[in-house]
């Protein structure tokens, strides 16, 4: 069949919206018609070439829909089910998986290759094989996935809202309340306020954080993470320190989560002067390649037992948490709807990550 999609052909290049041929699925495959994609940073990260991967490929990793066809042997799904397509897919039987690592499934080894899990592809075009972001290609009225990546969700939640949740709100709020281990009287920074730092914010106030201090630069950002959580907002570090050593008595808080849109060396020794005795730096954004090195005070680290983690998919069980989270929305703990900034089209799509630049949104959606 032809569906619409956006493609990136090369690093630096615009996202190209044209028909393509896509494939049925195959055994162990679900076709899914998309209802909507955000527009999430790490797909930018394709074009500026942070994140290497095999071109050209079908944007989008976040995404909702309604399963439109299954491959031979999928039990998991029927046609006619809303499901959301998680970035990471969880097979259920790798030693990560069996281990309650679900997010670090050796499954996640395909996400950054293009092809399926097979090695083949679904999406053809212009005389080439075409592959798919995270193995999903949400940026597309129609894509076919693993059943490993689907999540099916209940009946009734709007799939506009549960788009979010397949990466950027669990992502977020999972790098608060799971990664960082924040519990009730703790505080916690979050650094950088975009779709995944907002809902990091939501995490630290639903963990029960006393003091929810967020800092960006971009004032829109400090507003909205003050109206989702945040008891305190900053501009900058520098800014932040004194009021966080004042409201802390001295003791500065417990855990500081980086979630800018590229994680800077620096940012890290940042993070550590934000944290007091035992305080967890946790690294969700994602570095450039080529940084091999990072700012830090190997003395505070010993003498303080500070540590600094990397995160995930928030350290997120994908067939745990979204259906959890998506429950949470709608009995009123988490906010999903004051996330969506703006909407756009498929073919408004670079607009959108122009506007994601110039700090407009917390979180664009394409809606198909």
């Amino acid at each position: 069949m032809k569906t619409k999609a956006a493609v990136l052909w090369g690093i630096g290049e615009k996202w190209e919206v044209e028909e393509f041929e896509l494939d049925d699925p195959k055994p162990g495959e679900v076709m899914v018609k998309m209802t909507a994609a955000g527009l999430c940073h790490s797909d930018e990260h394709f074009v500026t070439g942070d994140l290497p991967i095999p071109f050209p490929v079908v944007g989008g990793h976040e995404g909702a829909g309604v399963v439109h066809k299954i491959g031979i042997g999928v039990t998991e799904v029927e046609v006619g089910d809303p499901v959301v397509l998680s970035f990471v897919p969880a097979c259920g039987r790798c030693t990560y998986c069996a281990r309650g690592m679900t997010n670090l499934c050796d499954l996640g080894g395909a996400i950054m290759l293009g092809p399926q899990l097979d090695g083949t592809y679904r999406f053809h075009g212009r005389g080439e094989d075409i592959g798919q972001v995270s193995v999903l290609g949400t940026f597309s009225e129609y894509t076919v996935v693993p059943v490993a990546s689907v999540v099916k969700i209940d009946e009734g939640i709007p799939l506009d809202k549960a788009a979010l949740v397949g990466c950027g709100v669990t992502t977020g709020f999972g790098s608060s309340a799971r990664t960082a281990e924040l519990r009730p009287g703790d505080s916690a920074v979050v650094m950088g306020i975009g779709g995944i730092g907002i809902n990091a914010v939501q995490g630290a106030k639903v963990a029960g954080c006393r003091f929810v201090f967020a800092i960006d630069p971009v004032a829109f950002k400090r507003e909205k993470a003050l109206e989702l959580g945040a008891t305190h907002a900053f501009a900058s570090v520098d800014e932040a320190w004194p009021v966080i050593s004042e409201m802390t008595r001295g003791q500065l808080a417990d855990a500081c989560v980086i979630t800018t849109g590229v994680a800077e060396p620096d940012q890290v020794l940042e993070a550590l002067s934000l944290v007091g005795k035992r305080g967890r730096v946790v690294v969700t954004a994602v570095g450039r390649p080529e940084e091999q090195t990072i700012s830090a005070s190997l003395q505070e680290l010993t003498l303080f037992e500070k540590s600094i983690r990397g995160s995930l998919f928030g350290s997120s069980s994908p067939q745990m948490d979204i259906p959890r989270l998506l429950q949470m929305y709608t009995l009123g703990l988490v906010k999903l709807d004051e996330l969506i900034t703006t909407e756009y089209t498929l073919e408004d799509i670079n607009q959108g990550y122009a506007d994601m630049y110039a700090g407009k949104n917390l979180r664009g959606l394409i809606r198909f």
